[in-house]
């Protein structure tokens, strides 16, 4: 495999390997890109729960951010666990000082096994500081209905959510509908000009563990290789369903997927 690009994760750790950055390394290297990380955080947590989280000082997340910027340049950039409102302002201020861009948010705000991962007066930070700097954000229904501070439960809330989330100055959404009702599922994108719907059979499986991390930085992987947006999104989304399809069955819980599985290229 010939890596052509740096990309970055500014994210937590996952002491069981499914999600946070373990998952984004995975999927970078998958894509060909070379993964760079700046921890956020660091969890104790297995395929049933998150045990502990110790949250890192936010002045050595500024300087994991600074030193991966200066001495190997990311194309892109995901965070995915940033725990608090110190954090994120660190994070915002640290990647406009290294002029960092094509920025992929995934809102993380609850572990799949119920836990929180962000705390609520951190919620407004992450909007008005973050949303604005973004090139894609990924939340869930139940993510976008925070930020957008509207029920999401429908097709049309998520379009509504979508406009609005557009509205505080990402320049485009998607919102996955993975809880949405039935056995169809329907991911939004939205980016002020273009609509586009994805539509997919839910797959009956529990090993769904570290999805919306994997998603995100498939995206961030293509757009650091040169992918157009869509692209990169129609190629993640892709790669992530696989990666579930073909997940390797461990754990006793939400289980992790295969990151193994072969990208679309």
């Amino acid at each position: 495999m010939t890596v052509r690009q740096v990309a970055l994760t500014i994210a937590g750790s996952d002491s069981g390997g499914g999600a946070g950055i373990q998952a984004d390394l995975k999927t970078f290297h998958a894509f060909g890109a070379f993964g760079t990380s700046v921890i956020t955080a660091i969890t104790a947590q297995n395929t049933l729960g998150v045990r502990a989280i110790q949250k890192i000082d936010p002045a050595v997340v500024a300087e994991q951010i600074r030193a991966v910027a200066e001495d190997l340049r990311p194309a892109a950039v995901k965070s995915g666990m940033l725990a608090d409102a110190p954090i994120i302002e660190t994070v915002a201020a640290t990647m406009q000082e290294c002029g960092l861009g094509h920025y992929v948010l995934d809102p993380v705000m609850v572990a799949k096994s119920g836990q929180p991962l962000l705390e609520e007066d951190a919620v407004s930070a992450l909007a008005s500081l973050l949303l604005p700097l973004a090139e894609v954000v990924t939340p869930n229904l139940p993510e976008a209905a925070i930020l957008a501070e509207r029920q999401v439960e429908t097709l049309d809330d998520m379009k509504a959510a979508a406009e609005t989330l557009l509205g505080k100055g990402v320049e485009s959404v998607l919102i996955k509908g993975g809880h949405l009702p039935g056995d169809v599922l329907v991911d939004v994108y939205f980016d002020g000009h273009e609509w586009r719907e994805w539509r997919d059979v839910r797959l009956d499986t529990r090993h769904t563990h570290g999805t919306g991390c994997t998603l995100s930085a498939a995206i961030c992987a293509g757009l650091a290789l040169g992918q157009p947006r869509v692209a990169a999104v129609e190629a993640a989304r892709a790669f992530t369903r696989r990666a579930i399809e073909t997940a390797p069955g461990l754990g006793a819980g939400h289980g992790p997927l295969n990151h193994w599985v072969e990208t679309a290229r």
